[in-house]
């Protein structure tokens, strides 16, 4: 199994990726907090939003017999009776002292 590289390394190796990017021209922006990088004019981001051309939403097509048949299908398989395991108990004489030991089963 190949080792994982603990965090020194992995600060190390990004400190290199970041040197080596600024040394090729890069230049590193600036972000306010708070903001999103998502952008709000792209379908894909806005998941439960119409899409860009506007269409409504479609209705779903009911389907009883399909869910019936699943259902059907999870149909769980009758539980089997535990066992139970026979338990000590003490038999007392007429004071309430005890006397012995008794398996009892139920």
């Amino acid at each position: 199994m190949k080792p994982q590289p603990d965090k020194k390394v992995i600060r190390r190796n990004l400190k290199q990726q970041v040197d080596a990017f600024l040394s090729e021209g890069g230049e590193i922006k600036e972000v306010d907090q708070g903001v999103s990088g998502y952008e709000t004019n792209k379908p894909w981001t806005m998941v439960f939003q119409p899409g860009p051309t506007g269409e409504p939403k479609q209705e779903r097509t009911p389907v009883p017999e399909v869910l019936a048949a699943i259902d059907a299908r999870k149909h769980k398989s009758p539980a089997k009776p535990k066992r139970r395991k026979p338990q000590k108990v003490w038999i007392y004489d007429d004071f309430g002292e005890p006397v012995r030991w008794v398996w009892k089963e139920e």
